[in-house]
């Protein structure tokens, strides 16, 4: 028989589960708090300061007016769909696919109404697409 005094280790305590957790709890806790950016933004657009303005050759330009009629090349467009905007724009673009769309839209036109303008231009295969700003000097005039 052994009747010697064992030592005795002391308990040690083993952090890498302990760090484990706190990482899965962190990383769930990054993934599922949203942030809210826009709490109060007040926008007024279009308004952009920009160099001289470029000379397309090959450019289609298509205004937006406030109650959200279009107007293609100073031609006025038959309906508000997108297919009438899409057989307007395929009608004006001489080019091909190398017709540029500028998109003039006034600034409080419905967000709608641009976005249809972008999928006529889809389905014209029309995909060089430019929006056309004022300056804000002009902009206080």
């Amino acid at each position: 028989m052994n009747f010697r005094p064992r030592s005795r280790d002391e308990p040690e305590i083993n952090l890498i589960p302990f760090i484990d957790v706190l990482l899965v709890v962190l990383i769930f806790l990054m993934l599922s708090t949203t942030y809210s950016k826009f709490t109060e933004v007040q926008l007024k657009l279009p308004v952009a300061d920009t160099d001289a303005q470029r000379d397309y050759p090959k450019e289609v330009i298509i205004a937006v007016t406030a109650e959200g009629r279009y107007v293609v090349n100073k031609s006025p467009v038959l309906g508000r769909t997108v297919e009438a905007v899409a057989f307007a724009l395929t009608d004006a673009a001489k080019a091909g696919k190398d017709t540029v769309i500028i998109i003039s839209a006034d600034a409080s036109v419905a967000h709608q109404s641009v976005i249809t303008v972008m999928e006529a231009a889809r389905r014209a295969g029309l995909t060089q697409i430019t929006f056309a700003t004022q300056s804000s000097a002009q902009a206080g005039k």
